[in-house]
């Protein structure tokens, strides 16, 4: 667990030290848990957000997208539930002055126990070799039987009390369990008690008559509270969807993790409107569909699990999470959830006015259900930036930093860089540059040797590098550098823009989801 800790920390690193991620204000000491996104953070971010947004829009016809004001009505608020529950069970210690989500620390609890039997899997793995029959050791071990018999005992206990709301249980469960602080490492803690994660602020010009409003905490309600506009306007049929990318905002107190856990963030969700009693038929194929989508990244397969939720959100029938093994574990970057048809038939009662829709198929009205699927984008950064990063050996000597990233979604699709400083290359250089920068995100570097700026290229995750050398100037053709294998080959000027648009294209992505 510590070197994985480590290679997190030279992650981040990494993304402060070549333009993806910024501590915000950083000049004035930071302000924890907000981050901002550099030069190449950016790029990457944008091409993530497009990738999912031409994915919804473009490859399905009955969905469509919204663009929602962060300010709303705070009575909306009301009515999703959100300033009666919108709720984190905390703890105090004492002795740290330091406060935490108690579900948190017993989920880390939780993890000690799978820790533990994976390590007994990897020390029997190394002991028996090629012979090693995994699932049979799991299912025989006596260390891993008891250790599974204990998590599971831990995580039965927890849920119960979690589904009962229940937080003088789970401060106990912190006490039998000897959690202690991770800074002060007493077990000296406060009462579990609720604290709500919503900002407020004023709207008015005057203090007598200022409205109380929220930043949103979730993107949903500004389509939820659209759906009836746009499906009369768009003419749309049910089923449809709407897709909306958008900030969002949740007081977090227990912020970690880099960008894991913000406190300012930016979600991508589509409210999927169904009839009523074919809601379960749709929420599973949005949980087929959103995790091919997340696979056709080609970040590793097995990197992906469903979690499927045990306790269910007042509102939900059906949830389930897609988590992807960041260095600290599997963790979850979408969400898929059967919201019946809870939110609309609040608003509808909170407003007083009707927002059924009349299906002409049945001939009859009512409040559609809806199937939400919800995805973090910084998550989805940070598990795209983790599950490229590699240090690599290359021999005698030799290292490199490459960012492996999915060609369709790298900050930079290619570099341009002239062999030397003189001899009519530069000019040449940027002609090449100029021609391709409108069809790709291309950078020219001049500086230092030609193997310094192949590196510097790999550290951001460029997936080609075009050399223009003496040669260049005579048959018009350059150097073609792949990042991954580092190889080598001649190609014709005029063939570049073929070559790169079938390898960087968002096309070669999306057709992999039909």
């Amino acid at each position: 667990m510590a070197k994985q800790e480590d290679v997190f920390k030279t992650i981040v690193a990494h993304a402060k030290e070549y333009g993806f991620v910024f501590q915000s204000s950083e000049i004035y000491d930071g302000l924890s848990a907000v981050y901002d996104y550099g030069q190449n953070g950016v790029e990457l971010k944008n091409n993530i957000k497009r990738y999912w947004w031409e994915a919804m829009t473009m490859l399905n016809d009955n969905i469509v997208g919204i663009d929602s004001a962060i300010f709303m009505h705070p009575t909306i608020w009301k009515a999703s539930g959100h300033v009666d529950a919108f709720n984190d069970p905390l703890i105090d210690n004492k002795d740290s002055k330091k406060r935490y989500r108690a579900d948190v620390l017993i989920e880390d609890e939780i993890a000690k126990f799978d820790e533990k039997i994976n390590k007994e899997v990897a020390k029997a793995a190394k002991r028996f070799g090629e012979s090693f029959d995994e699932a049979m050791f799991r299912q025989t071990n006596p260390r891993v039987l008891e250790h599974a018999r204990k998590r599971d005992e831990l995580h039965e206990r927890f849920s119960n009390a979690m589904n009962a709301n229940d937080l003088a249980e789970l401060k106990q469960i912190i006490l039998d369990y000897e959690i202690v602080d991770p800074i002060s490492g007493t077990r000296n803690w406060t009462d579990v008690r609720q604290f709500n994660l919503m900002f407020k602020t004023e709207m008015g010009s005057t203090a007598d008559g200022a409205m109380e409003v929220y930043l949103r905490p979730e993107t949903a309600q500004g389509i939820f509270v659209n759906y009836l506009n746009v499906q009369k306007t768009g003419r749309m049929r049910i089923p449809f969807g709407i897709a909306q990318i958008g900030k969002a905002f949740r007081n977090e107190i227990v912020a970690r993790q880099f960008i894991f856990r913000m406190r300012e963030f930016e979600q991508m969700e589509m409210q999927f409107f169904v009839r009523p009693g074919e809601e379960l038929k749709w929420f599973e194929h949005w949980r087929q569909t959103r995790l091919r989508w997340h696979k056709a990244l080609g970040l590793g397969d097995e990197k992906y699990r469903y979690h499927d939720h045990e306790k269910l959100a007042h509102y939900a029938n059906a949830a389930t999470d897609i988590e992807f093994m960041m260095p600290f574990g599997f963790k979850e970057v979408e969400g898929i959830h059967s919201r019946t048809n809870f939110d609309l038939s609040q608003h509808e009662k909170f407003s007083g006015k009707n927002i059924k829709y009349f299906d002409p198929e049945l001939n009859e009205s009512y409040v559609p259900y809806v199937i939400e699927t919800s995805i973090g984008v910084d998550r989805m950064f940070l598990s795209v930036l983790c599950s490229c990063y590699e240090a690599q050996d290359l021999g005698n000597g030799d290292s490199r930093v490459v960012l492996h990233f999915p060609a369709p979604i790298a900050p930079v699709k290619c570099a341009v860089l002239p062999l030397v400083k003189k001899d009519g290359l530069p000019e040449k250089a940027r002609e090449i540059q100029h021609k391709l920068r409108f069809d790709f995100t291309c950078q020219y570097d001049e500086k230092d040797s030609i193997g310094k700026r192949y590196r510097r290229q790999d550290a951001i995750g460029t997936p080609f590098c075009i050399t223009v050398d003496h040669q260049t100037l005579e048959d018009n053709t350059v150097t073609l550098r792949e990042r991954d294998s580092m190889e080598q080959r001649r190609v014709s000027v005029d063939e570049l823009e073929t070559i790169l648009g079938s390898q960087v294209s968002l096309n070669s992505l999306l057709k992999k989801l039909l």
